[in-house]
């Protein structure tokens, strides 16, 4: 179990802080929610937390055969919808991975990217398109 302690510091700011590093994240509230959107929502670190969990699987696997993935990189594009509640509607991912490898490899890492843990804790009704860009194409 990890421990995340997260304190309110007033004008829809918190500050979260992971207890096993010590390493702490503010949040905002979004413009368009009341806030200054001065820095990430929470909102915007679950799709934070979906792209670097799918990246991170995928580095696992790539680990274990020998694949380099230097340069990869994930843009998560988040769309919110309001009805009937206010939710993150869609998560958009282009993952892209400059390196050249084979259709067995590159079909092995889009499995493991499908199998991260944030991936699958989200809700079926969030759309989650996922696009995978290789060698030429995601270095272009």
């Amino acid at each position: 179990m990890v421990q995340i302690d997260i304190a309110y510091e007033g004008d829809l700011r918190c500050r979260a802080r992971h207890a096993p590093s010590g390493s702490e994240v503010l949040t905002d509230a979004p413009v368009d929610n009341q806030g200054r959107g001065e820095s990430f929502s929470p909102t915007d670190l679950v799709a934070t937390a979906l792209g670097a969990c799918m990246l991170t699987i995928m580095g696992i696997v790539a680990r274990r055969h020998g694949w380099d993935l230097a340069g990869a990189r994930v843009r998560v594009e988040k769309g919110m919808i309001a009805d009937p509640t206010r939710r993150i509607g869609r998560l958009a991912v282009t993952i892209a991975i400059p390196a050249e490898l084979e259709p067995a490899a590159r079909e092995a890492l889009e499995r493991a990217a499908y199998t991260c843990p944030v991936h699958k804790s989200l809700s079926p009704a969030t759309e989650i398109p996922v696009t995978f860009l290789w060698g030429a194409a995601a270095r272009g």
